[in-house]
């Protein structure tokens, strides 16, 4: 298929993208279902949570960089390959440590995908491909969450449905990337490849200090969203439909989606500020909500969070590319992912351990508290850093 359309090549490579990340969400309506059926405590669900995004920052890490030397169809496939493994793990899983095992291997598969496709989108088409990378997560994630809601509550085989049509399609993708045509030639230096690399060039180290906070932030509200959104909802306004969790990552991340294709050519420094307000407000209006049992604020306040959430995360990369040069990019993109992902685990895993000691509602508000403590120290760094030049 040599004269596949460049068009025809970025919607397929733009469909495999958001069918990992559809997956990598389908998980989160099931969480309920999973912790009802084997009688596992909140610390163990955001495990179970936490180990994806661990494992996927680990292999982003290590492979990252491998498509660069034996090509973009083998390292596509064999992530296609990992994650029809991990699907076929959660249609058979019959305890915690197969679900554990099965969002290891998701993330292992995830982390390999986004990398490679990122590099295969841009191959494919210089213009439109960045774009359709960074909002191919976001509604990929929207669809997973909303999709396996949708089938939990509705169809049959709750514990079983999402996954299988996840493997069909993913099966169905393995077989079509080979007929695309090779973007990458075959380099020397595949073994050096799988060495991390992570350096902050000092002239970024400022920068990446000041949108730490607002960063932090937003990776650590799309966190506690994926893992415990859906049970804070049935806690906190009795509403106990599937459909609730999928609604409510569906908002965040169709929100954050809007964010970033709205906002892309505006000045970083306004994107991140807009971002910072506007996910420090959707936050409070959770917490609102979640205090007065209003099931439509709570989602009022996921939407305005995911225009802030997609804010945040545009505004913080577009001030830190510019200031490396290309062959620094990748060793301070490292730098920034460890940031983000370290983010989106640990404080959902604090969140789950704290669950068990003074409640999940309790828990949303502090964990909430601190969301907005970190946009006020956000905020304040953003005024300083402005108003710097005109100092004497």
């Amino acid at each position: 298929m040599g004269g596949t359309s460049v068009s025809a090549v970025r919607w397929f490579l733009s469909l495999v993208l958001m069918t990992f990340l559809a997956a990598s969400a389908a998980p989160t309506p099931l969480y309920h279902l999973y912790q009802q059926s084997w009688h596992f405590s909140a610390t163990m669900l955001t495990l179970i949570f936490a180990v994806y995004p661990f494992t996927l920052l680990v292999s982003l890490l290590i492979f990252g960089s491998l498509s660069d030397h034996i090509g973009r169809k083998p390292v596509i496939f064999a992530a296609l390959i990992l994650e029809l493994v991990s699907m076929g793990l959660f249609i058979t899983a019959g305890s915690v440590a197969d679900l554990l095992l099965a969002r290891i291997i998701q993330g292992l598969a995830t982390g390999i995908a986004t990398s490679v496709l990122a590099a295969a989108l841009f191959d494919s088409d210089h213009h439109k491909g960045p774009l359709a990378n960074s909002i191919s997560p976001l509604i990929g994630m929207a669809a997973g969450g909303l999709i396996a809601s949708i089938l939990v509550e509705y169809a049959p085989m709750p514990l079983h449905l999402i996954y299988e049509c996840l493997a069909a399609l993913i099966g169905l993708q393995a077989l079509i990337i080979w007929g695309l045509p090779e973007t990458a030639r075959r380099q020397h230096g595949v073994l050096k490849s799988l060495l991390p690399r992570i350096a902050v060039p000092v002239v970024a180290r400022p920068a990446l200090l000041e949108i730490a906070p607002a960063n932090i932030a937003c990776w650590a509200l799309g966190g506690f969203t994926l893992s415990l959104a859906p049970s804070l909802i049935a806690a906190a306004t009795g509403a106990t439909s599937a459909l609730n969790g999928g609604i409510a990552v569906a908002l965040l991340t169709l929100a954050g989606t809007a964010s970033v294709v709205t906002l892309r050519h505006q000045n970083p420094e306004t994107v991140l500020r807009f971002g910072t307000i506007t996910q420090a407000t959707g936050v409070g209006l959770i917490l609102l909500a979640i205090n007065s049992a209003m099931l439509w604020l709570v989602f009022a306040g996921f939407l305005v969070a995911g225009l802030g959430f997609g804010a945040s995360f545009l505004g913080s990369v577009r001030t830190l590319m510019p200031l490396a040069a290309p062959h620094q990019r990748a060793g301070l993109m490292a730098a920034f992912y460890i940031m983000s992902y370290l983010a989106f685990s640990l404080p959902a895993l604090l969140a789950g351990t704290m669950v068990r000691i003074i409640g999940l509602v309790n828990t949303a508000n502090g964990y909430g508290m601190v969301l907005m403590v970190l946009a006020a120290i956000a905020l304040v760094g953003q005024i300083r850093r402005r108003k710097a030049p005109s100092c004497p």
